[in-house]
């Protein structure tokens, strides 16, 4: 005999129950779109109607003798049924002499050698406080690039030098084929003039000995020695001629003694620009840019080839408004300023002991700021010479490279003073990581001063001199005591209360 199943006041409220909620669902998704219109309609809807039913539901299944997951489970003071608490409690409980566990981070040593960690006594010492100025690398106008020009018009019918090579004063670098008339003529004149002064000297010498047995008079000796001293004049002004047309001492000479007119030309590299500089220096020009072929013709002027000596550069600042006082007053006192760039891996290489060597004469209208001049030093890093005899080598710094420059406003004696990487910043707090055991204790410090490099702790106990603390990777130490607290696993995880 079969029995009717008892409809069931639960199963009616809970299929009333996933309607309503269907529905919101499906008005709170349009809302979603039209917000602006409809969702604030569709928020209080929810709270007024659908809140309710889901109150009224739960009542209803609690009423009807249906228990959730949470069955068995005595909620009074969050005391789960078959859990024990006290193995919690011991298992978390890793304080270590010295240190508390919300401050402490135990590290492995193949973690520290993955942050790169660092560790190093701090101690007393003397800091300056700079201010930091934007800078760049240039070249010192008129002795860091020399253009090397044609003497005269001609061909280029051979290049001795390529972009990159080093040469020395003096170094052949074209052969040049000339084609200038006026100096073809200028080298016809200089050759008539020494074959009429060769004639006059014979004439001269003839004379004399006729003068001396009577058979001519003195006038006509003395004559033929004034004939002499004008074509003596007229000698060397060609020979001056050709030297401005760009012919050596040498090449005159060659010309006078051949017999022959210079039909080529060799175009060498020129003295040093900075005569200060030591002509037996390791360093010599290079060739940055060549800017003709051979066969080319060239009027004379034109540039043939662009040399550089980067063995001495400027760096050049920019100092603000505000700034210009304090960049004034460190080039007065001669104070010595330090320079920072990126090097490999985007870490800063300082240079120090720079001095600045003068301030500009008026403010750019278009920045609004005032440059200055520092004399950098440059270094060799790559020198190597060819089989064929070609030389080339690279330098540190090069023109166009930015740079921060550090300029002395004060000097404070008796600092802790640590790299900028050792303290990390949480909100308005700082601290830095001091080894204990296999942990590193959290110690909250206080900064008088940080830049860009360095960070002044106050001398008042928090950390003592002579103490062992993180100097790299403490923010990183920071971020991963968070994810410590805030991440671990909550034993009551997929309980609801």
């Amino acid at each position: 005999m079969s029995q009717a199943a008892p409809t069931s006041t639960s199963g009616r409220t809970s299929f009333a129950l996933w309607s309503k909620l269907l529905i919101a669902v499906v008005i709170c998704g349009v809302g979603g779109i039209f917000y602006p219109q409809w969702g604030p309609p569709a928020l209080a809807w929810w709270r007024k109607t659908v809140k309710p039913v889901v109150a009224q539901g739960k009542a209803a299944r609690v009423a009807a003798g249906d228990h959730d997951e949470h069955d068995g489970h005595d909620h009074t003071g969050h005391d789960h049924a078959g859990h024990d608490h006290s193995a919690h409690k011991d298992d978390h409980d890793h304080d270590h002499p010295g240190h508390s566990e919300a401050d402490s981070l135990e590290m492995s040593e193949q973690a520290r050698k993955n942050i790169g960690l660092k560790v190093a006594k701090v101690e007393l010492t003397r800091f300056t406080k700079t201010v930091s100025v934007p800078a760049m690398i240039a070249e010192r106008p008129g002795r860091s690039t020399v253009l090397v020009t044609a003497p005269m018009t001609g061909i280029i019918t051979r290049i001795h030098a390529i972009d990159g090579d080093a040469v020395e004063p003096g170094r052949k670098l074209f052969d040049l084929r000339l084609t200038h008339e006026e100096l073809v003529q200028s080298q016809v004149e200089l050759l008539q003039t020494v074959e009429q002064l060769e004639v006059t000297s014979r004439e001269i010498k003839r004379i004399g000995q006729l003068t001396e047995n009577g058979g001519l008079a003195g006038k006509q000796l003395l004559e033929r020695q004034y004939d002499k001293q004008k074509l003596d004049a007229v000698l060397r002004s060609k020979r001056e001629a050709l030297l401005l047309h760009g012919l050596t001492a040498e090449q005159i000479e060659a010309i006078v003694e051949r017999r022959e007119l210079l039909k080529e030309l060799s175009v060498v590299a020129p003295a040093w620009a900075d005569e200060a500089r030591p002509t037996d220096r390791a360093t010599p020009y290079q060739v940055q840019s060549l800017n003709v072929s051979p066969g080319q013709h060239v009027n004379a002027g034109d540039t043939l080839v662009t040399l550089v000596d980067h063995a001495e550069l400027y760096v050049q600042g920019e100092a603000f408004e505000r700034d210009v006082p304090l960049v004034q007053r460190a080039a007065d006192s001669g104070a010595p300023l330090t320079a920072s760039l990126e090097s490999e891996e985007g870490r800063s290489e300082t240079i120090t002991g720079l001095q600045i060597l003068y301030l500009a004469t008026k403010v750019d209208p278009g920045t609004r700021t005032l440059d200055f001049f520092v004399t950098l030093p440059n270094e060799v890093q790559r020198d190597a010479t060819l089989s064929d005899g070609r030389r080339y080598f690279a330098w540190k710094f090069r023109p166009g490279q930015r740079v921060q420059l550090q300029v002395p406003v004060a000097t404070w004696e008796q600092r802790l003073v640590l790299p900028v990487e050792a303290v990390a910043q949480d909100g308005v707090e700082s601290y830095v990581f001091a080894p204990n055991g296999d942990h590193f204790d959290r110690r909250a410090v206080h900064v008088e001063y940080r830049d860009s490099q360095w960070v002044v702790i106050a001398n008042d106990g928090s950390l003592a001199p002579g103490e062992l603390v993180a100097i790299s990777s403490a923010q990183q130490l920071q971020l991963a005591l968070k994810n410590k607290s805030g991440g671990a696993i909550d034993p009551h995880a997929g309980h609801n209360h």
